[in-house]
C-alpha cells in the first residue's frame, strides 16, 4: 500500500526521510491511548503522541465542538476583530494560571509562542526605557522550538549547526544533569548552585544588557532533565533582583503533566511569562499561547498612545475559532474529569514502573517527575544516537510509541491511562531494550 513512490512528495519534519520511506511506520487511526498502524496492528501511545494528547485520542466532545464552531463561524480576521471563543478560552487559561498571570496571547504552535515571548520581552524593556536590554539567556540542552528565535535559544547542537544566521546576543547557562545523581525520582538534591550561572552572566555582561532568561521547568525534549531542589527559585530571585524577565517554556509541562495545571505551580515558582501549546487543545487543532503577567502586559499596553496598536505582532490564525473551540472543550474535560489530580495520583505508580528498567544493562540513567520520564541508553561500540533510533523503530513494531531524542527515550503517558496500560507500556519498552542488549 505504502512505498517510496507513494510517499515521496511529503518532506517529513525531523525524520530520516529516505530510511522512513523504505520502511514506513504509518498511523491510520487513533482512539483512546492506542494507534492503529497501516498493517492493522495496535500501538500503545506512550508519549501522548508528542506530549499533546493527555486526554487520549478521538475525544468526541472536542470533535463536536470544532464541528459546531466551523458551521457557525469558521474564520474571523484577528487584527481589529474578535470572536467569543478567543475571549472565553483566554479566561479559562488565565483562571488556572498563577495568580499574577492574567493575559493570554494566542499563537499557532510552541515555536511561535517562543518567538512571541522574545518580542514581548523586547517590547517590555523598551516601554520601560531600557531598550538596551537585548541579550537573551538560555541553557545547554534546551529546546525552544524551531523558528529563528527558538533555534537561537537552542542548547541542542544538532538543531543549530545547519542554520548559521541566527539571533545574536544569546548566551547559555549550563544544564542541570549530573552523573553524580543517577536514577532519581523527582528533583535531585544537589545542583541549585547551577542557577548562579545567570549571576555570572550579570557579572560578565551587565544586568542592564539582559532582557530575559528562558527556561524549561523540566527540560523535556532533551530527555526529562528535572531541576534540582531550589534551582528555579534561585533563578527567580536573580531575575527579580536584576530586572530580568523569567520566562518558563511550558509547552510540554503545561496543563497537568506534573500534577498541577502548570509546572510553575508544581515547583512553587512564578515566572513573568509562560509559553504554551500542545495540550492546550489536546493536539486536536494547531494552537499555542503566551501567558503574560499583569506587570508585563500593563507596561507594554500603557506605554502606547491612546487608541494606538500597543504590540505590533500577531498571526493570521491567532485565536482561530476552531482552535479556540477545541481549547475550550479541552479545558472543560480537564476540569470535569479532574485530570490534573488524576495525573498526580498516577505519577507514583508510573515512576516506580519506569525505574524498574534500571536492571537492563544498556540503561544508564532514568529521570522522572510527574507523568514524564527520560531513559538514557547506550552500548559500547555504537555511535551516539544510533541505538535510540533503532529502539524507536523496533518499539513501534513491538506495539509501543514513545519519543527518542538521540539515545534518550521519553515517556509521557496520557492522563487517562490505567495502571494496566502503564504496565503494558513499560513491558513493551523492556522487551525492546532487551532485544538491543
Amino acid at each position: 500500500m505504502y512505498n517510496v513512490n507513494t510517499l515521496e512528495h511529503h518532506w517529513m519534519p525531523f525524520t530520516a526521510n529516505r530510511e522512513f520511506k523504505e520502511n514506513p511506520r504509518i498511523v491510520t487511526a487513533a482512539s483512546g491511548v492506542r494507534f492503529t498502524d497501516h498493517n492493522g496492528g495496535t500501538v500503545l501511545d506512550g508519549c501522548s503522541a508528542l506530549f499533546c494528547t493527555p486526554l487520549g485520542h478521538a475525544r468526541p466532545e472536542i470533535a463536536e465542538a470544532v464541528k459546531q464552531q466551523l458551521m457557525q463561524t469558521d474564520y474571523v480576521a484577528p487584527f481589529g476583530l474578535g470572536h467569543p471563543g478567543a475571549f472565553e478560552l483566554a479566561s479559562k487559561v488565565a483562571r488556572i494560571a498563577p495568580e499574577e498571570i492574567n493575559h493570554i496571547f494566542f499563537t499557532n504552535s510552541g515555536s511561535e509562542s517562543i518567538d512571541t515571548a522574545l518580542k514581548m520581552a523586547m517590547a517590555y524593556h523598551r516601554a520601560r526605557g531600557e531598550g538596551q536590554r537585548t541579550r537573551m539567556v538560555s541553557r545547554e540542552r534546551a529546546y525552544h522550538g524551531v523558528n529563528i528565535g527558538g533555534t537561537s535559544l537552542s542548547g541542542m547542537v544538532r538543531n543549530r549547526e545547519t542554520f548559521t544566521n541566527l539571533m545574536p546576543n544569546v548566551v547559555c547557562m549550563r544544564h542541570t544533569w549530573s552523573k553524580d545523581e543517577l536514577f532519581v525520582k523527582g528533583q535531585p538534591e544537589s545542583g541549585a548552585e547551577l542557577a548562579d550561572d545567570l549571576l555570572r552572566m550579570v557579572e560578565t555582561y551587565g544586568a542592564s544588557t539582559i532582557a530575559a532568561c528562558f527556561v524549561e521547568p523540566v527540560a523535556g525534549s532533551t530527555g526529562c532533565l528535572v531541576p534540582p531542589k531550589g534551582y528555579l527559585q534561585r533563578l527567580r530571585d536573580i531575575c527579580t533582583e536584576h530586572g530580568i524577565l523569567l520566562i518558563f517554556d511550558e509547552v510540554i509541562t503545561g496543563f497537568g503533566r506534573l500534577g498541577k495545571a502548570f509546572a510553575s505551580q508544581a515547583f512553587g515558582v512564578t515566572p513573568d511569562m509562560m509559553t504554551l501549546a500542545k495540550a492546550l487543545t489536546n493536539g486536536c487543532q494547531p494552537m499555542g499561547a503566551v501567558a503574560v503577567s499583569d506587570k508585563v502586559y500593563d507596561t507594554i499596553i500603557n506605554a502606547a498612545p491612546e487608541n494606538a496598536v500597543e504590540f505590533f505582532h500577531g498571526y493570521t490564525y491567532s485565536g482561530h475559532p476552531a482552535a479556540c473551540a477545541a481549547g475550550i472543550a479541552t479545558m472543560d474535560i480537564f476540569e470535569n474529569e479532574g485530570l490534573f489530580d488524576k495525573a498526580a495520583e498516577l505519577s507514583g505508580m508510573f515512576q516506580d514502573a519506569v525505574h524498574e528498567l534500571k536492571d537492563i544493562p544498556i540503561v544508564k540513567d532514568i529521570r522522572s517527575h510527574g507523568l514524564l520520564a527520560g531513559v538514557d541508553i547506550s552500548k559500547d561500540g555504537v555511535k551516539p544516537g544510533a541505538l535510540g533510533g533503532e529502539a524507536q523503530k523496533r518499539m513501534f513494531w513491538n506495539g509501543l510509541h514513545i519519543k527518542f531524542t538521540g539515545d534518550a527515550g521519553i515517556l509521557a503517558p496520557a492522563f487517562v491511562m490505567s495502571e494496566t496500560d502503564i504496565d503494558e507500556m513499560v513491558g513493551k519498552f523492556r522487551k525492546t531494550l532487551e532485544e538491543l542488549v
